[in-house]
């Protein structure tokens, strides 16, 4: 479930971080690792350490219940399980699992739960991070298919068709988690806060004060928290996939963590990042990923068809976006420009 920090809020004079914003209540702040990386909500009015709390344990609770790394994890089991019998889950992992199934078939597979074979092959962002070998490739991509993953409503099971296949949500599973923080704060009276789960970020409401948020996009080839542009979004979320996020050199070639199950090696089609903008995170988590696979023609194309608003980085900065994007991003670095 790791993805680096990649979003970064900001206010007017403000390069990297939420400062001098107006603001009716001195906010409250807290950050964990969990999910695989650093987390953040910060509560703007009715904050309390309670509130907070209940925050983190949820993150935590989802946390064990998805995670691939974590031995005795719902998803754990399932993938033990492979090939010999279904495992009964909570209804988070049954929820998440049919999102990851419904974005597999919309992408023709391109987005696959099922990739694990392949993610742990690899080993990106671990001690063992290595080019496999052909045969090693060819021998994982045989256990990738979304189409041997049987769900049954009734009894609440998770079924991998065959022994060696292994799930992994790691690319949907913090936009589910990013939403259910923002249930609970909304549910506590919380009308302004921003939840930043590595990266994946959920500006609730408007900031005090009234004006909207102001969200920059990271520049994919300069430090974290040098962003290229600004959005500005009131109760929105922005979810960006990015070959900068996780990757290892290897004789003078880079090696990003977003692979293609059409040939098992990291997709190499010009592309430098995807955000995508939406109303609920758990609609945007892996529809970058998808569209990052698709590129620029087809990928708007079904962004459109998913009512979600993109902005498409090329490697050499060009930035297509949507229909809608224009009225609410701005580009502040003159070397990106607009190629559509």
């Amino acid at each position: 479930m790791k993805r680096t920090r990649i979003l970064t809020i900001v206010c007017a004079g403000a390069a990297l971080a939420l400062l001098s914003c107006a603001r009716t209540e001195t906010p409250m702040s807290r950050t964990e690792y969990v999910l695989g990386t650093s987390c953040s909500v910060t509560v703007h009015d009715h904050a309390t350490k309670e509130i907070l709390d209940a925050c983190f344990s949820r993150l935590r609770e989802i946390d064990l219940r998805m995670s691939v790394n974590a031995p005795g994890s719902e998803l754990d089991d399932v993938n033990a399980a492979a090939g010999v019998t279904a495992i009964h889950v909570t209804e988070d992992v049954f929820t998440v699992m049919k999102r990851a199934l419904e974005l597999a078939r919309i992408s023709g597979g391109l987005f696959d739960p099922t990739v694990g074979p392949l993610v742990r092959l690899w080993g990106i962002n671990t001690d063992h991070a290595r080019v496999p070998a052909p045969a090693e490739i060819a021998r994982a991509r045989k256990l990738i298919d979304w189409r041997d993953v049987a769900l049954d409503d009734s009894a609440r099971t998770v079924f991998l068709g065959r022994p060696g296949m292994s799930l992994d949500v790691g690319g949907i599973a913090k936009g589910f988690a990013a939403d259910e923080v923002a249930r609970i704060l909304s549910a506590r009276g919380v009308r302004a806060a921003v939840i930043d789960l590595g990266g994946n970020i959920l500006a609730m409401g408007e900031k005090p004060g009234g004006s909207p948020w102001r969200i920059g996009v990271q520049n994919p080839d300069a430090p974290r928290g040098t962003y290229f542009g600004i959005a500005t979004v009131v109760n929105r979320t922005l979810v960006t996939s990015g070959v900068y996020e996780r990757f290892f050199w290897k004789d003078g070639k880079r090696y990003h963590h977003i692979m293609d199950t059409r040939t098992g090696y990291p997709i190499d089609n010009g592309i430098a990042s995807v955000t995508v903008i939406a109303d609920k995170s758990f609609d945007a988590d892996g529809v970058t990923l998808t569209l990052f696979s698709l590129g620029p023609a087809k990928g708007l194309e079904l962004g459109k068809k998913l009512r979600a608003e993109v902005i498409m980085v090329t490697a050499d900065h060009r930035v297509y976006v949507s229909e809608g994007v224009k009225k609410i991003f701005t580009i502040t670095d003159p070397g990106f420009a607009y190629a559509n």
